[in-house]
């Protein structure tokens, strides 16, 4: 029982637990695959690393995509390989706790369950990121409070009010950080008309990426390939057009956190207005997102200590105590 794990498999991250042990690694979701063989050559971080510098028969890919298992195959190898990772043989078959977005659809998490037990697991049980993530970061899920969680990640952002060890109500919405990546790339085509790649795009959100203006606006130097004549070129961005190129994803995660408190019974809207709402996620650590949210709801926002780590470590509560818990999991019948 000691080896079960809890895996957060998400679309930019992949974290796993092993029960006793704790966080055991946290990686990049993405295979690099050979074209010809589909031989897997690497994955996580050395995987990442080959994203738009390979040649042409090897492929960096993501097999998710908004959360969802776009490639099957392509998961089954990386779930495969994480649980090799995680010490798993086959007289040592684990039960596998997978962290899935409440927005997925009955058979996008039979994908997900499907995957794991071809992968080796010996059983499968699947719990709502928010729910995880809420866990995470020591709310109190199973008291009669209304607990409002904002979890912004890589393919998907996810609000719920959680009561009572359910979620109240929640509105998913297909917008995370990738999209906020993408923006930018749209933004820097159309202004400065230079192509530049999902790793450039992502280094200069971090660098000076924000959702709410700050006391002293950042600049960054990026190189990119000139639209017109093909040659690099470096160009000067500031955090204000940073903030103008991904002011609608970040408002579409804004409008998803009203429309939560608004569909939400006034008694747990009035624990909400108390103890203030929760944001993680890895999208949660873009600058002033908390700032701009408490803005728009007139509540106070407060960041996890561990905001990437939150899904992941509340899986792996749910693991520690695993009997306790299961109330929580989603139904499902696939049990290995």
């Amino acid at each position: 029982m000691g080896r079960d794990v809890a895996i957060d498999l998400g679309t930019a991250n992949t974290l796993v637990y092993q029960r006793g042990r704790g966080i055991l690694f946290a990686e990049p979701t993405v295979l690099a695959l050979n074209k010809e063989t589909g031989a897997v050559l690497a994955m996580g971080q050395e995987a990442w690393q080959m994203i738009g510098r390979t040649p042409g028969y090897i492929v960096a890919v993501r097999p998710l995509r908004s959360g969802a298992i776009s490639d099957f195959d392509v998961t089954e190898k990386l779930i495969r390989l994480i649980l090799q990772r995680s010490g798993v043989t086959r007289l040592a078959r684990p039960r596998v706790l997978v962290c899935v977005p409440s927005a997925l659809t009955e058979v996008e998490r039979r994908a997900v369950e499907e995957a794991t037990l071809s992968a080796g697991a010996r059983s499968c049980y699947l719990i709502e990121e928010p729910m995880a993530a809420a866990i995470g970061a020591g709310l109190p899920v199973h008291e009669p409070l209304g607990n409002l969680v904002v979890d912004v990640g890589g393919g998907t952002s996810e609000v719920a009010l959680i009561s009572l060890g359910g979620m109240v109500t929640n509105t998913p919405v297909r917008v995370g950080g990738f999209d906020l990546d993408a923006a930018i790339t749209t933004y820097l085509r159309r202004e400065y008309a230079i192509a530049v790649g999902e790793r450039t795009a992502e280094r200069i959100k971090i660098a000076v990426g924000s959702a709410w203006p700050l006391q002293n606006e950042e600049k960054a130097e990026l190189r990119g390939r000139d639209l017109a004549s093909g040659l690099p070129k470096n160009v000067v961005i500031t955090s204000e057009e940073i903030r103008e190129a991904v002011a609608e994803q970040v408002r579409t995660v804004v409008t998803a956190t009203l429309e939560c408190l608004g569909a939400s019974p006034p008694d747990l809207v009035q624990d909400v207005l108390l103890n203030g709402i929760t944001l993680t996620g890895g999208g949660g650590m873009l600058s002033g997102l908390d700032k701009l949210i408490s803005q728009e709801t007139e509540v106070p926002v407060h960041v996890t200590e561990q905001p990437l780590e939150s899904v992941v470590l509340g899986a792996g509560k749910c693991l520690e105590s695993f009997d306790q818990a299961r109330s929580i999991f989603l139904d499902s019948s696939r049990r290995g």
